[in-house]
């Protein structure tokens, strides 16, 4: 019931991570690619515009450069009072002066004839500073690149101003502005629908997935999911969940067995002790209770065996074997069951005992051996042999009986659970199959394996675990 409930849960959970993958990683990918690309495009227009805004400023820098060079070569030819800025100067937005070395305006623009100098600075001969001038006292408002440059006339020092307005570089940057605002949110929304379509073109074999994972149940997991030919991500999902529900299915084709096998088990000692019952009561007279008294003791003591092992085969798959971990001598654990096997039974045992210590639970050891012990028995003809000792670093412990042998096909399914190779003998002696299912289990949780060992006859089982 526990792993069909785990199984239940695990298909619910799928289901729900591929509806998320659909639905979710879908908005959340057009989502994170629109606001990547939003980010992005922000800083690339604020660098364009900055860029731009330096660009046109040094190219009206330049120009103006290049007139305050054209007049400081006719001042220095005809001094700062012979000299004409209007071919210079030509225009409302070319601003020049000549300014003497007594401070006074030598030469103006027309636009500024009249006015005061545009700027206070007065650099040496040869000297030339670049400044931007929000505004000039001559009466313009807006801002202005100017280069001003010292000469040495031959009436003395001067100083050449030429001014450039910025205000078609304003304007142009405006512009920009708002084609980039109005072009912004329209990419923006671009992109989060293509992000949104490719998307969902990416995830479409998801969602076909998806449409089969909901068809299928707990209780049939025939189906399997489709696998793309891309041999991308999605398709290693695809192969990924037809293995899972390939183990999903071979679990619950174990369990079904699992049940099935113990329903029998029990049903046969509950069926006996019922017909024992039925067959005194209707003939108590002819009766022998002492025979009744023991045969229903011996199937009750069956079901006792029949129950545990259920439980502990229960409680491994939920949690593992339990373990209490400590130093075991496994040579006096062999040496036990020898001396039980001979009190016991009629046979003839064997016992090659090494000492060998390894690090495990001792109960669970002293276990795999009594199930080994007893399945050796069970199938012996008169002599059962058992060695323990060391190989390659391991502890080895063998059980070998002089049985009709486990034919080498069968030699792993021996130790599944309710496996019989001989049912009808193991019934009568109380087996129910479960014995080396356990074993194996409890050696394999203690780092080791539990295998048949080929041999020419008889059965010959081999325990290996870590050494110390």
């Amino acid at each position: 019931m526990g792993e069909g409930a785990g199984r239940g849960r695990l298909l619910r959970r799928t289901r729900s991570f591929l509806r998320e993958t659909l639905g979710g990683v879908r908005v959340r990918a057009a989502v994170a690619a629109t606001v990547v690309v939003a980010i992005i495009l922000a800083i690339s227009a604020v660098a364009f515009v900055v860029l731009q805004s330096r660009q046109l400023e040094s190219t009206l820098a330049s120009v103006a450069a290049q007139q305050a060079a054209a007049v400081v070569s006719q001042v220095a030819s005809n001094g700062a009072a012979g000299t004409d800025v209007v071919p210079a100067g030509k225009g409302e937005q070319a601003l020049v002066q000549v300014i003497g070395s007594d401070g006074s305006v030598m030469a103006a623009s027309p636009a500024i004839v009249g006015g005061p100098p545009m700027v206070s600075l007065r650099p040496a001969p040869g000297k030339t500073v670049t400044l931007r001038a929000d505004t000039l006292p001559i009466g313009e408002e807006e801002s202005f690149t100017v280069v001003v440059r010292g000469v040495s006339a031959p009436d003395g020092d001067a100083v050449v101003i030429s001014a450039q307005s910025l205000e078609s570089a304003i304007r142009a940057n405006q512009v920009l502005i708002k084609l980039l605002s109005l072009g912004y949110p329209i990419l923006l929304l671009l992109v989060a629908g293509t992000s949104y379509w490719l998307t969902g073109l990416a995830l479409a074999p998801v969602e076909s997935m998806r449409r089969r994972v909901a068809g299928i149940t707990a209780t049939d997991l025939s189906a399997r999911v489709p696998v793309p030919p891309s041999n991308d991500e999605v398709a290693q999902l695809a192969v990924t969940m037809n293995a899972m529900l390939d183990r999903l299915a071979a679990g619950t084709e174990a369990q079904r067995r699992f049940v099935a096998d113990a329903s029998h088990e029990l049903r046969s000692p509950l069926a006996t002790i019922r017909a024992a019952h039925e067959i005194a009561a209707v003939h108590p007279e002819a009766s022998d209770w002492a025979v009744v008294n023991s045969d229903v003791l011996a199937e009750v003591q069956r079901l006792e065996r029949l129950v545990d092992d259920l439980l502990f085969l229960a409680r491994s798959d939920e949690h593992g074997p339990p373990s209490q971990i400590g130093e075991v001598d496994l040579d006096d654990l062999v040496s036990a069951e020898a001396g039980r096997l001979r009190r016991t039974t009629g046979l003839k045992v064997v016992a090659h005992e090494t000492p060998v210590r390894v690090t495990g639970d001792r109960h669970a050891l002293t276990r795999v051996l009594r199930n080994l012990c007893d399945n050796a028995a069970r199938h012996a003809e008169s002599r059962v042999e058992l060695r323990v000792g060391r190989s390659g670093g391991q502890a080895v412990v063998e059980i070998i009986d002089d049985g009709s042998g486990i034919p080498e096909a069968e030699r792993e399914r021996v130790f599944e659970r309710f496996v019989r190779l001989d049912s009808s003998r193991q019934r009568a002696a109380g087996g129910a199959g479960l014995g080396l299912a356990i074993a194996r289990e409890i050696t394999r949780a203690h780092g080791g394996d539990l295998t048949v060992v080929p041999c020419r006859a008889g059965a010959h089982l081999e325990v290996r675990l870590p050494g110390r």
